[in-house]
């Protein structure tokens, strides 16, 4: 005789009665992911994301640390932004190396988090290609005239790369075309240096100038410009006269919604944060766009120095977070590690042993800093995952076995999506307990 499953059934009830109270009497929670309610309703925990495929890999959940709660300062943003608030806009700036410099990965959080809280623009870009292989999602780029300096290839320059890493410098005419795919915008905001000497540039919208700015001064600074966008607006150009120095470009859209700026520098690593960058012109910068979290996402760069990594890595690591910390005092800090790297040894594809490594050391220094933590490396499946991804129908990597393939970004993208959003519900849920335990 069927027995009814009695325990279950008043589990799911139960469940659901909170859900109704919840939609009812507290609407910050009306935003409960759907797969968790499912993994409640299912009894069963959220798996990772399946590649389809007969040799599909299975990913690994997504594992996110703060112990200290740093990530609160972002998820109250968020929150804001979820609620409707007016002008309520979160702003994510993700630094990180050359997937990032493609907007892969980055792209596909901000596709995501955008979809589900609003669209708040698309954040800063260059004004030009630095290298053939910059990309942003839903932005065109072309430049005439700049010459292209990049932290990276620096030398010994004075350490001014604006916030995205690149400074690009003319004496005479130069020119930015950028091609925009959601013509919403409202402003463009130009980040340049101002310098003795300073030349001129004048911003057009469909051809129309809108507005100028002089770049001299009597001594170096950073500048900032602000101009209203007409209605519809799909090309934005920038048109520079005489000496110009210029360090992006920031796209943006009244609140509610989220803002995400991809700050890919290829060849980056830890030590031009710590080494390159002039520690006060980089916090200007960063307390100008003023983000609610910063993702630091670097260590394959790294990777491939042996010596480095266990030498002066950490030391380096810690230097740039005193940096961030200093300029940005309340912002959420998200150390994300490195993607699985391999190489090929003896007819085998192996991950390089300075993965697990610099994971290692990243993971540590979260934690005795108050940083947030999440480890792809342990998320996309570990050691070993390079092979798996190699010989998936399509390939998710690519044949050096470092640089993933726009659908291997979007699998490692979907998993730092899910974590916050995952991490989101957690603290609404913990500031609800919060609230009816201090009635």
């Amino acid at each position: 005789m069927f027995a009814f499953p009695l325990k279950p059934a008043l589990v799911m009830l139960t469940f659901l009665g909170l859900l109704a109270a919840v939609n009812r009497y507290s609407p910050d929670l009306r935003g409960l992911n759907r797969a968790t309610i499912n993994a409640v309703m299912e009894f069963a925990p959220e798996h990772g994301v399946a590649v389809e495929g007969a040799n599909s890999p299975v990913l690994a959940g997504a594992k996110l640390e703060d112990p200290a709660g740093n990530l609160d300062h972002f998820y109250e943003a968020l929150q804001r932004t979820e609620r409707g608030e007016a002008v309520a806009v979160t702003r994510i700036v993700h630094y990180g190396d050359s997937p990032t410099t493609a907007d892969l990965i980055s792209g596909d959080v901000r596709a995501m988090l955008q979809q589900r809280f609003g669209d708040a623009g698309h954040g800063f870009t260059l004004p030009a290609k630095p290298w053939a292989w910059y990309e942003h999602r839903d932005v065109g780029l072309r430049g005439a005239g700049w010459e292209v300096y990049p932290a990276s290839q620096a030398d010994s320059r004075d350490g001014m790369f604006g916030l995205g890493g690149v400074s690009l410098e003319c004496n005479g005419d130069c020119s930015s075309r950028i091609a925009l795919k959601n013509p919403n915008h409202t402003q463009v905001e130009v980040w340049f240096l101002e310098q003795p000497g300073g030349g001129t540039f004048t911003v057009l919208a469909e051809g129309v100038p809108i507005g100028s700015a002089t770049t001299n001064a009597s001594t170096k600074a950073a500048g900032f410009a602000r101009f209203t966008l007409p209605a519809g607006t799909r090309v934005v150009e920038l048109q520079g006269k005489g000496k110009v120095r210029m360090f992006g470009v920031a796209l943006d859209r009244p609140g509610p919604g989220v803002s995400y700026d991809s700050l890919g520098l290829n060849g980056a690593h830890v030590a031009l944060l710590s080494h390159v960058f002039d520690e006060k012109h980089w916090a200007m910068e960063l307390q100008h766009r003023s983000p609610d979290l910063l993702i630091l996402n670097y260590g394959t760069n790294e990777s491939g120095f042996t010596s480095f990594v266990s030498g002066t890595y950490e030391r380096d690591l810690r230097e740039v977070v005193r940096r961030l910390r200093r300029a940005l005092p309340h912002t959420s800090l998200l150390l994300m590690s490195p993607m699985d790297r391999a190489e090929r040894r003896d007819g085998e594809i192996t991950t390089l042993a300075t993965i697990p490594k610099i994971v290692s050391i990243q993971q540590r220094v979260a934690g005795d800093t108050g940083c947030a933590f999440f480890n792809t490396f342990q998320a996309m499946g570990g050691s070993g995952t390079m092979a798996r991804w190699y010989a998936a129908q399509p390939r998710l990597i690519s044949a050096d076995f470092i640089h993933p393939t726009p659908g291997g970004a979007r699998l490692i993208g979907n998993l730092l999506y899910q974590t916050i959003c995952d991490g989101f519900t957690k603290y609404k849920l913990r500031r609800m307990r919060e609230r009816y335990a201090r009635r």
